[in-house]
């Protein structure tokens, strides 16, 4: 189901929207959601484009902080996309982060909107530690796939490919996609909502790898080198009840027209 040609493009949700890995806050950050505002370009070529997206975010405070300015902007098309922050945390109730993504699902296609969202993969699948975390991912997606069919909401189901774990997809941290991560990203939105143009083929693996296989410790060095470098700084900020995103704003809270960077 297409109901373009679009005229207005708004981003909710955290990072990952608004670009942690692809780019840097020194050169500007890029991300699935300004690659999937150009691929919605291609075949709507007013759309403006506003991304309110903001790093560290729970799916809560995207709904309080993002909802009532994103319904002002009156868009046509919207990207949903939280629940992450909220899984790393100690505490995490599923159904009161479904409940954040359902109410937003909700005022957004009453108002008119076609929105899409997504499913996330497998974190012990990038970070063995993160293995207890399964179980949490598998009931999220559930919950997302769930409130999102009650409300004609298209969904990215990124969670069943294997190549969304592909290492070569993510930044350093693991936590961020990386440059081709976040193209894939925007490729599978594309997908969900039929563009014009779009297709499965974000779901294809990467080519293999050259030379030999990792060894057993060169993963370990790996992960002790990750633990020092991301994981530890991460819990820090946690202990000290920190968000990467304080003192930030939306980088983007207006619609503008979009360029592509091809």
């Amino acid at each position: 189901m297409y109901n373009g040609p679009y005229t207005r493009y708004v981003a909710l949700g955290d990072s990952q929207s608004e670009g942690l890995g692809d780019g840097d806050d020194t050169t500007g950050l890029r991300g699935c959601a300004d690659r999937l505002a150009e691929l919605i370009a291609e075949t709507s070529p007013g759309l403006t484009y506003a991304n309110l997206a903001v790093r560290g975010k729970l799916a809560g405070q995207v709904r309080a902080e993002q909802l009532g300015p994103a319904l002002a902007l009156r868009p046509d098309v919207a990207t949903v996309v939280a629940g992450m922050n909220d899984l790393l945390r100690p505490r995490f109730d599923v159904d009161e982060v479904v409940g954040h993504l359902e109410a937003m699902f909700a005022e957004l296609t009453a108002q008119g909107a076609r929105v899409a969202t997504v499913t996330f993969p497998d974190t012990a699948r990038m970070i063995p530690m993160a293995r207890p975390l399964t179980a949490r991912v598998t009931a999220l997606n559930a919950g997302i796939r769930e409130a999102a069919g009650r409300h004609g909401v298209a969904v990215a189901e990124t969670y069943p490919h294997p190549v969304v774990t592909d290492s070569r997809l993510w930044s350093p941290d693991r936590l961020h996609a990386s440059p081709l991560g976040h193209e894939r990203i925007a490729a599978a939105v594309a997908d969900a909502l039929e563009l014009p143009g779009s297709s499965d083929a974000w779901t294809r693996p990467l080519p293999a790898r050259p030379g030999p296989p990792r060894s057993g410790a060169r993963a370990a060095v790996d992960e002790l080198r990750w633990v020092g470098s991301f994981l530890g700084p991460w819990l820090g900020r946690r202990l000290r009840g920190r968000s990467s995103g304080e003192g930030r704003t939306a980088k983007r809270p207006e619609p503008t027209p979009v360029h592509s960077a091809a």
